[in-house]
């Protein structure tokens, strides 16, 4: 299992901003389905809760591991099946932080998946789906518009 305890400037990063409240942002963060994958089943908002996202025969396990609210939530994965990786369960021990402050009148969300890292094989597609999901489609949701979840039975 890998550890996530310390952030390394090499983890996965993105930044967005939205004119919206931290509290808002976290709400529609937990929206997992509206932004990221409509096969999700779960709950995602407070700490305890589990889900899990499907991307055709791709499968990622969550924990909500920290939920403060209007400024952090840490999603720790406990489980994943990632069939096109020769370590199927390269992300099992990773966390995705959203850490959200607020700055010139926005909410400043900075997302970090931490494990996700250079050395490892999902990176560099990896990165780029993050940075899809996060950048245009999560945004898009933060801003009042429709988000882009992968449909059901598709691959991300």
């Amino acid at each position: 299992m890998k550890t996530a305890t310390l952030t390394s400037q090499q983890d996965y990063h993105s930044s967005i901003a939205a004119g919206i409240s931290p509290e808002d942002a976290l709400d529609k963060i937990s929206r997992v389905n509206e932004w990221w994958a409509l096969d999700f089943k779960g709950r995602a908002k407070n700490i305890g809760d589990t889900f899990t996202v499907h991307f055709g025969d791709t499968r990622v396990d969550f924990k909500i591991a920290e939920a403060i609210p209007g400024k952090k939530v840490t999603w720790l994965v406990t489980d994943c099946w990632l069939p096109w990786l020769n370590d199927k369960h390269e992300w099992t021990g990773t966390e995705v932080v959203f850490d959200i402050v607020q700055e010139n009148g926005l909410t400043k969300i900075d997302v970090t998946h931490v494990g996700l890292t250079p050395d490892i094989e999902c990176y560099e597609g990896c990165k780029q789906g993050w940075d899809h999901f996060i950048k245009v489609s999560l945004l898009k949701f933060l801003n009042g518009g429709t988000g882009g979840p992968v449909p059901k039975g598709q691959n991300a």
